[in-house]
């Protein structure tokens, strides 16, 4: 199961790290202030997820770079509509001289529409964006598959769906075959719909698919990280559509109820439509985030009471 670590104290702007399990493998949702990110676990990011670059989430690029350069590893930064040339004019305000071309590549997706992403790649020391292609698929690994919504906060503002891959397990109790490779190669062919697939246990020949109910398909444990939206119908059309069902999501709750003309004002939710659209969404266990700076603790806690009870919780 996917592990998110919230890595932003209460008054830091917002950064949240995913660890897969029994993986080095890490990603990062943000590049907000984040004093309890460690120097270890930047250098164990493959992917970086930038929901849009006001400040508040963009501000600790430069952090995170610093500690990945000179590993040589490839690293993914998505991101909304022309990340790649902000991520370039950040990298080409220093001065590399003494970094060669293969301390590291990053390759930068951008966010064009929910079918159309750019895919470029940016290396030292000069830095230049390269145009590689065009795909209609943001981001997939041996660990997960990343979905998006495009919400609007004035700006594109991204929210991620991160995906485990679905698995197959095997139901010993109701086999009365011995162990052995036969399983394998059952899941293989049960993973490639092979029905006919011929599969010899203890010396007998059988067809894939009358062995199938020894199976059972396991979905993928689904975290969300939704950041800044307009409370508005749109975004949570949008947000409905890719977050239904989610096991777990991370949502910004920026202002507090009594302040949803400000709210309004900069294209930010609040307290309660943050928590009634993942109740309308049947997400799980939901977790409201990134908090407006004007707040003290006391405020925190009226937020949280608001958004767990319009999310059905007590």
């Amino acid at each position: 199961m996917l592990q998110a670590e919230i890595k932003s104290l209460f008054k830091e702007d917002i950064s949240i790290l995913i660890k897969v399990p029994n993986s080095a493998k890490h990603y990062l949702c943000d590049c907000g202030e984040a004093s309890l990110l460690t120097v270890k676990e930047v250098q164990s990011v493959s992917a970086v997820f930038i929901s849009h670059t006001h400040i508040d989430h963009f501000s600790n690029f430069d952090g995170i770079f610093r500690h990945q350069i000179g590993s040589g590893e490839k690293v993914v930064i998505c991101g909304p509509e022309n990340i790649q040339q902000q991520i370039e004019a950040r990298l080409k305000s220093y001065t590399w001289n003494l970094i060669d071309e293969n301390a590291i590549e990053y390759e930068i997706r951008e966010i064009v529409s929910e079918k159309e992403i750019n895919v470029y790649k940016i290396r030292p020391p000069k830095w230049n964006v390269e145009f590689v292609k065009s795909q209609d698929f943001l981001f997939e690994d041996e660990y997960v598959k990343v979905d998006f919504a495009i919400l609007d906060h004035k700006t594109d503002s991204i929210a991620y769906l991160f995906k485990e891959k679905d698995s197959v397990s095997f139901n010993e109790n109701g086999s009365e075959f011995k162990k052995g490779k036969w399983i394998s190669e059952l899941k293989a062919a049960f993973e490639r719909s092979e029905n006919d697939k011929e599969i010899e246990i203890e010396g007998t020949v059988y067809k894939a698919s009358d062995l199938f109910h020894l199976l059972t398909r396991n979905e993928g444990y689904k975290l969300g990280i939704i950041m800044d939206h307009a409370a508005e119908k749109g975004n949570y059309e949008k947000i409905k559509t890719v977050f239904g069902n989610a096991d777990l999501v991370y949502i910004e709750t920026f202002y507090k109820d009594e302040d949803q003309e400000f709210a309004k004002l900069n294209y930010h939710s609040y307290a309660s439509a943050s928590g009634k659209i993942m109740k309308d969404c049947g997400v799980k266990k939901a977790v409201p985030v990134h908090f407006s700076r004007r707040y003290m603790e006391i405020d925190r806690l009226e937020i949280e009471s608001a958004f767990y009870k319009a999310f059905g919780v007590d």
